[in-house]
């Protein structure tokens, strides 16, 4: 596992006790139902990790930033403040 997918982990999961692989975060980001589902890990991917590590999270797991944008947005629309990929 990379330097980056442990640092963006780490971050997910200790607040929530879950043990989300890279992969399994990876989905989750990725997909917009967890907006519609509140995902947790999702949210806390989008709002607690670092902006660049989350460039570099999105990019080692093939990731759209476009799309991952759009889910960032989403997201600071419930939380009602501004995530670095919303912008």
């Amino acid at each position: 596992m990379s330097s980056v997918a442990i640092k963006v982990l780490s971050t997910v999961n200790a607040p929530y006790g879950t043990n989300l692989s890279a992969e399994q975060l990876a989905a989750k980001i990725s997909d917009p139902a967890s907006v519609e589902n509140f995902d947790p890990s999702a949210f806390s991917f989008y709002s607690e990790v670092d902006e660049g590590l989350q460039n570099s999270f999105l990019s080692e797991m093939h990731i759209d930033r476009s799309e991952a944008a759009e889910i960032a947005r989403k997201f600071s629309a419930l939380a009602g403040y501004s995530m670095a990929l919303a912008a």
